[in-house]
């Protein structure tokens, strides 16, 4: 037992004096590991009366249990002193300036999806989407475009095996398949915003991919002058209050009678600037009345149903809302091109 009490005084007196980590690995090695002291003071027990093994086992493990708490508590404190001495020499000063983090903005085509997306849906009107590989028979002739038709020259598109399968030229076919699914017996308030394509030569202008975003009313007793009040309404709510709107006489084979639809400058405010080519005037979108043939083709009775579409291309109305004179700058990888474009236009 004398050497049980020795084996403790020793270990209290040794850790007073460490004071690091490793240290005090080498103390635990030295009495609790496999040749340590304490291990080795068991071979007495074979060499003990019967009736002294069983209090010596005891008094080893109250030992061992006692310096293992010794050394647990010792590390806890070397450790606890290790974190405020570093906390102490590590101090931040959180009233330095902080290091400037580059904030992205949102797309400036989705932002300007986004925009005609909530005024049409205050108005009342569905989001619709679909897809952009389509049919022959979904984009071009539902829509009044048979084949051989001279109308298909200025959509040209991309087609994949054969000439009934191709990448849309428009987002009409979503329309297409809207009137299709309502069987001619509902009314109809969509617009469809998405990828379209055509085989186009990319310029400042022009290119052989563009969003646009189609809309389509169908009910009954409509007109060109719900047709005007609607583009007002939206025209208003992207160019500002004081925005005029005109319509010019135009040509589309889904539509009659056919317009190009203008609005007046909000740069010069009619005054003419090189933005509206000294003109006064923008045109935004091509609308018109949906035709009879389409109204037919897609299940509706063109003698109780009326409507009217329209079409804005995306990169058009972020290039005149953003000064943005080259349609590339959408679709490059180079940021530093949009860069002034900041957080506050696109947000």
């Amino acid at each position: 037992m004398k050497d049980l009490e020795q084996i403790l005084i020793e270990v209290k007196e040794k850790l007073e004096s460490i004071t690091d980590l490793n240290e005090l690995n080498n103390l635990k090695v030295e009495y609790l590991g496999k040749k340590g002291s304490i291990s080795l003071l068991s071979s007495k027990i074979a060499t003990l009366p019967v009736e002294e093994k069983k209090i010596f086992g005891a008094e080893m493990n109250k030992l061992k249990t006692e310096v293992t708490t010794l050394i647990d508590d010792k590390r806890l404190f070397l450790e606890n002193k290790k974190l405020e001495e570093k906390l102490k020499n590590e101090k931040i000063d959180v009233t330095l300036p902080a290091t400037k983090i580059q904030v992205g903005s949102p797309n400036i085509l989705e932002k300007i999806i986004e925009e005609v997306e909530e005024v049409f849906m205050s108005m009342g009107y569905d989001v619709v989407d679909g897809p952009e590989i389509e049919e022959d028979r979904y984009n071009f002739e539902l829509l009044n475009i048979p084949k051989g038709h001279p109308a298909r020259d200025a959509q040209d598109t991309f087609y994949i095996k054969d000439e009934e399968i191709l990448l849309r030229s428009q987002t009409s076919p979503v329309q297409v398949r809207t009137m299709l699914d309502a069987g001619g017996e509902e009314p109809i308030r969509m617009i469809c915003p998405g990828k379209t394509y055509r085989r186009d030569d990319d310029d400042a202008t022009h290119s052989h991919q563009f969003m646009q975003i189609e809309g389509l009313l169908v009910d009954k007793d409509i007109s060109l002058s719900d047709l005007k009040g609607t583009f007002d309404t939206i025209a208003k709510r992207l160019f500002g209050e004081d925005c005029v709107t005109r319509f010019r006489p135009s040509y589309y084979q889904f539509t009659e009678p056919s317009v190009e639809t203008d609005i007046s400058c909000f740069k010069c405010k009619g005054e003419g600037c090189s933005l509206c080519k000294n003109t006064g005037w923008i045109t935004v979108s091509g609308a018109g009345m949906v035709h009879p043939n389409v109204l037919k083709n897609c299940g509706y009775d063109p003698n109780i149903w009326t409507g009217f579409a329209f079409g804005f291309g995306a990169e058009r109305l972020a290039m005149l809302k953003y000064g943005i004179n080259d349609i590339r700058t959408f679709y490059n990888t180079d940021l530093r091109e949009l860069k002034e474009f900041d957080r506050k236009d696109c947000e």
